[in-house]
This record gives structure tokens, sequence and C-alpha cells, in this order.
């Protein structure tokens, strides 16, 4: 593939990605060869990608509507989260697939240059475009939490499917730092963080959070006066990386014990956790992405049960404050 600019990369994705196949190919050219072709796969990708009719195109029927009579927004609103897969626009589907080849490009084009000692530079930066990426499909799996929340207001489940229709028409040419900085700061943030327990109060991890994001709104809300009980548990959730019932085992063990001070060794133990299973700090947004996943899953039965707890992460509760009235 020559060396020219790649449309789906922005400027700092296209230099990262021609610095860094220079030197594989300088030290394992066969590796190379297999870097490029995975990514002539992913522009095939981003083409359909481009050349599939925007969305707005696309339901531009009967006056603006489909052929229901609905627009896609109020269809969004509609659908439950089971159900939502066969009802979203084919350029949403491509571009799902899209992102995941490109998280995929990355990872490789960073396990292949790791022996090669690459400058500092470079490493953090292919360590940033990984990750701007899996912020951006993280972002997207949350509005698509909010907009398949039965409890969810309508305007907040109107606001989150326009992000949802932003994202997918634009996705060659948008990320998260474009459309929910908020929640790339906050991630970012806590993907610095190893929780320290302790106490489990919190204290520590909360400032270290306030000294690495660079948007305080998402402290700055769980700091107000009107915050629900349940939110808060959603918080401690997000900042220790546990689950609500571990975190009221651990407590409970303290409680029974006498002690005020707990280790990450014996939380490990008490849990049942290995190292491996903890949220490593190495591994950043992918741990981050993981610990979501885990939390919504765990948020969605409570809901369903109606068992103690918060019935939505941390992010969700932040971002459908923001979009009430947008």
């Amino acid at each position: 593939m020559p060396e020219r600019e790649w449309f789906f990369f922005d400027a700092a994705e296209n230099e990262r990605v021609r610095r860094g196949l220079a030197l594989v190919g300088e030290a394992n050219p066969e590796q190379e060869q297999l870097l490029r072709g995975s990514l002539e796969r992913l522009e095939r990708t981003a083409s359909l990608v481009r050349d599939t009719p925007s969305i707005a195109a696309s339901w531009r029927v009967k006056g603006g509507r489909w052929f229901s009579g609905e627009s896609l927004i109020e269809l969004l609103c509609r659908v439950p989260d089971y159900d939502l897969d066969l009802h979203i626009p084919t350029k949403a589907v491509l571009g799902q697939s899209y992102l995941i080849a490109k998280i995929n490009f990355f990872k490789a084009l960073r396990y292949a240059l790791e022996p090669l000692n690459p400058p500092a530079d470079l490493a953090d930066g292919l360590v940033f475009e990984l990750s701007q990426s899996i912020y951006s499909k993280l972002a997207e799996e949350l509005f698509v939490s909010i907009v398949t929340d039965e409890e969810a207001p309508a305007d907040v489940k109107v606001g989150a499917a326009r992000f949802l229709a932003r994202i997918w028409d634009e996705r060659l040419a948008i990320e998260v730092d474009d459309f929910a900085p908020l929640l790339e700061s906050v991630w970012r943030a806590r993907s610095k963080l190893l929780p320290i327990l302790g106490t489990l109060l919190g204290t520590s991890e909360v400032f270290q959070l306030f000294r690495e994001a660079c948007d305080p709104r998402f402290l700055d809300y769980f700091g107000k006066s009107d915050v629900t009980h349940e939110q808060l548990l959603a918080f401690e959730e997000f900042l220790f990386g546990l689950s609500h019932e571990e975190i009221t085992k651990l407590r409970r063990h303290m409680q029974d014990e006498g002690t005020n001070v707990l280790t990450l060794d014996a939380a490990r133990e008490l849990l049942g956790r290995t190292k491996l299973s903890w949220m490593p700090i190495t591994e950043g947004a992918q741990a981050l992405y993981t610990s979501y996943k885990k939390r919504r899953v765990k948020a969605h039965y409570r809901m369903l049960t109606q068992a103690e707890g918060p019935k939505r992460t941390a992010e969700e509760y932040v971002m459908m404050a923001l979009l009430q009235g947008s």
C-alpha cells in the first residue's frame, strides 16, 4: 500500500500509523505486510460506511418519515434493547463493524511494536488512539442503553437518539471527544486510577479523579446536595471497580472484624478474585470498557428484579441529567 493519507484516519492517526508500519517493516517485513493487509481490509470496511447513503437520506421517505410513519428518532425511543439490532440503519451496523476493526488494527500495531522499543511519543500516541476508539464504542453503547431505557423520560431518550443518529451518520469523521468530551475526560481519568480501597470511603480515589479529569462536571454531579442514595451507590461502583454487592460484602466483613481498613489482597481473597480478574491499571481503556459492561449488566438485573442497589451506571445517571431538556 503506498504511503498516503488514509481517508478514515485523522492527521494524527495517519502519522502514527505510518511511523509504526515503517518501524515494523525495518525489523520484520513479513509482519508489516500482515499489518498492511489488515489496513486494506479496514479501508474496504470504511469505504462501505462512506458509500452507504446517509441516515437522513435513507429515512427521507414520505416527507422525512419511514414507511410506518415514524421518524428514526421515534423508532429508536420505542424499540426495546433486545430488539434494537433489527431496527437500526445499515450505515449504523457497518459503522459498528468498522469501529471494531479499527480497534483490532491498533491493537495489532501496538503488539507488533512492543518488542521493538518504539519512541515514547509513538507508543503513547498509539495508546491514545486505541483508547479513543474504545471510548467511542463505549459512549455509543451508553447512548443505546439510555435510549432503550423504559424508565427514562421522553426528552432524555430523544436526546440520546439524536446523539446516536449523529454518531452513525458521521462515523468516519468524529470520535468521542467530538460528541461526548465529558465521558472521555472521566474515562481517561478513571483508567489511570488503581483503587486502594482502604476505609472504603473513596477519599483517595476521588482526589485522584479530580487530579486527572479535565472536565469536573462528572464529579460535580455526585457532589450535589440532591443526588440520591442510589446514584451514590452507582458512583461507588464506578470508583472502586466493584459491584454494589461486592462492596456491601466487604463492608460487612469490616464491621464483623471490627477493622477500619481493608487491603487489596484481603479484598481479593474475600471476593474470590484473582489479580487478573481485578481491574488492572495497565489495561487502561479495555479494562474500563469491561468494568462498564459488568456494571451495566448488574444494574439492568436490579432494575428488572427491583433488587437493592443502583439501577443504572454512574455514567448513565450523569448523561441522563445532561440530556434532560436538551
